[in-house]
């Protein structure tokens, strides 16, 4: 049985070399002009009140004192 002989190619090994670049560089300049940030956005949410005692929307009863404890003074 004979050996089997490799061929080597310098141009083919440059050209996947040269298409993954590009392949790269096509994908940052995709993320860098579609996707890149665009500033702040035109609208205002204004600051939402979440803490439990002062949201509208709160599940549980305040307690009279604000430690987050039951007892004779939030103690």
């Amino acid at each position: 049985m004979e050996p089997i002989e490799h061929k080597e190619s310098e141009v083919k090994s440059w050209v996947v070399i040269f298409v993954l670049l590009v392949i790269i560089l096509s994908q940052g300049l995709f993320a860098f002009f579609v996707v890149g940030d665009l500033g702040q956005p035109g609208w205002d949410y204004r600051p939402i009140r979440d803490v439990p005692g002062e949201s509208p929307y709160a599940v549980y009863e305040t307690l009279p004192y604000p430690q987050h404890v039951q007892g004779a003074k939030g103690e």
